[in-house]
């Protein structure tokens, strides 16, 4: 099936646009009498219509050529720890509806006894996309919602910036980034520390791209679907999860509620790199807010039975968990993620939760990666047609590994080895990323003359933001500060230059120093301060009350 803009086309044969306009002026001219029909020529037999192309191409892939790439699999995860020094991995792999290898790796936590299993549950991070999508999909099957459904009557208190586009977005739409939602939408204000209802009852104030022609990953976006599904049902997500996918499908180390990862004896904690290039578990990562985005927990045990599912059109073990037909949508492209950079190139998908692509011999390809910058790195990988799939999960912040598991494996049991070596490539993708937010401005070098500050009565008082909430500046020991989300958090401001300061910015999307702008009037008060981090969509600049 294909989608355009939302609207699900029926499976059938179609003529090309000259074609059928042939026959409609064809048709036409006879019903005029413009043309003299012909005599009906001898009947002749007819030639059996032609059958319709497979929807997968034939399996290409052999038992053997599986079972030796699951040979190599234990070296090339035990190569990539070593290079990269992640603590902890588990690995599970799927073939024709049977777990062909499952292996945990390493640490749970670094410099403890505590070793990885198969049953040792990971935080999924952005992995919780394809499980939510699964869940939403039983949804679909039980009538609960369609996927082109409105959400907002499900959803109250959810507008977005544009009236008309409140009340035409879809859970398809929001589950395949086509909302016009900005990239990321709605992520600063979890960092700052606010719930998943302030958060998604501020999205209206975000700017709007074109509605479904333009793609943009946004966590909280699809986290406004999956709650309207919830809301529809009349239960909360994390119980809608649990009664239409992780209970059933036996998945019972599987949540979507932190508390629950959090009590789990069997866990892997996250860890981050420190400049030494050593691991650590610095810190702890409770994405409650974003759950059906980002919130899911889970063990490798758990999630080759989600691959088996996934693989066999929602049956397990000789039950339909998930409606086939439903679950099928969520793996058909519904926006372009990836315009093709040449004209030989191929675009790159999004479906309902899903990457979507083709590869080489034309067979589908279904993925999605997990990434907390907090200590967490995820992937799955499935070719569907050869029911085949890998997951792979890791306690460590994105470095390049779990992506170049998934590569690796896939690589070896079509060509009998990788084609590259993966993890430079991803490593540096990863980093790029990382880099993205990086302020042009090195605040820890002064400019060569720099302003002095005004007294500290000038900037202090307090401010406010219709996206951001309240904001404080007021000062300790250590001189000004200031103090945003509802906990509040401090962040003390270092002067950089005249009215402008810097701060270091904490969280899942800390990116390094900050700048903060004041904009001081006539009266020596500053009536209005800009934070240059949380300004890339126009929203961070605070006036004063």
């Amino acid at each position: 099936m294909n989608a355009v803009k939302g609207v699900r086309l029926r499976k059938s044969r179609t003529l090309a646009v000259s074609g059928l306009a042939a026959v409609l002026a064809g048709t036409a001219a006879l019903a005029s009498g413009a043309v003299e029909p012909r005599p009906s020529p001898t009947p002749v037999p007819s030639e059996p219509a032609p059958k319709p192309p497979p929807a997968q191409p034939p399996p290409q892939l052999t038992r053997a050529d599986v079972d030796a790439a699951v040979a190599k699999l234990d070296g090339v995860v035990e190569d990539m720890m070593k290079r990269t020094g992640v603590p902890g991995a588990a690995v599970g792999v799927v073939h024709k509806d049977r777990v062909v290898h499952i292996k945990g790796f390493g640490e749970r936590k670094a410099g403890e006894s505590g070793k990885v299993g198969p049953g040792t549950v990971f935080q999924l991070a952005s992995l919780s996309k394809p499980v939510g999508s699964t869940v939403v999909a039983g949804a679909v099957g039980d009538k609960v919602v369609r996927w082109d459904e409105p959400v907002a009557p499900h959803l109250p208190g959810f507008t977005l910036k544009d009236p008309w586009v409140t009340g035409h977005v879809t859970v398809a739409d929001l589950m395949s980034h086509r909302s016009g939602l900005p990239d990321h939408a709605g992520d600063l204000l979890e960092d700052l520390g606010y719930d998943r209802a302030y958060i998604l009852s501020h999205m209206r104030y975000e700017p709007l791209a074109p509605f479904r022609a333009s793609y943009a990953y946004t966590n909280f976006g699809y986290t406004a679907a999956a709650e309207a599904v919830a809301e529809a049902k009349g239960v909360s997500w994390e119980k809608l999860s649990e009664d239409t996918l992780y209970k059933p499908a036996g998945m019972h180390a599987t949540s979507s509620s932190f508390a629950d990862y959090e009590k789990a004896a069997d866990k892997a904690v996250t860890h981050v790199k420190t400049p030494l290039g050593t691991w650590q578990a610095r810190f702890v990562r409770d994405a409650d807010a974003q759950a059906p985005a980002g919130g899911v927990s889970s063990s490798a045990e758990d999630m080759t039975r989600w691959l088996r599912l996934q693989l066999a059109e929602g049956k397990l073990d000789g039950k339909q968990i998930i409606d086939a037909e439903a679950l099928e949508h969520t793996h058909v492209p519904e926006i372009v993620s990836q315009p093709p950079t040449a004209p030989a190139a191929r675009a790159g998908f999004y479906g309902l939760g899903w990457n979507v692509g083709y590869d080489d011999q034309g067979r589908l390809r279904l993925s999605h990666s997990g990434a907390f910058a907090l200590g967490a790195n995820t992937n799955v990988t499935m070719l569907p047609g050869e029911q085949l799939g890998i997951v792979v999960l890791t306690n460590g912040e994105p470095v390049g590994m779990a992506d170049s598991v998934a590569l690796d494996f896939f690589d070896t049991a079509q060509y009998g080895k990788p084609t590259r070596d993966w993890l430079p490539l991803v490593a540096a993708l990863y980093e790029q990323e990382a880099d993205a937010g990086v302020s042009p401005t090195d605040y820890a070098v002064p400019p060569p003359h720099p302003k002095p500050a005004r007294v500290d009565s000038a900037y202090t008082g307090t401010y406010d933001s219709a996206y951001y909430g309240k904001a404080v500046v007021t000062t300790d020991r250590d001189g000004l500060v200031l103090e945003l989300g509802p906990k509040p958090m401090r962040f003390t401001l270092t002067h950089y230059d005249g009215d402008t300061f810097s701060c270091r910015t904490t969280g899942e999307n800390a990116v390094g120093p900050t700048g903060v702008t004041f904009t001081v009037g006539k009266n020596g008060k500053a009536g209005k301060f800009r934070v240059e981090y949380l300004d890339e969509n126009g929203l961070g600049t605070f006036t004063r009350e």
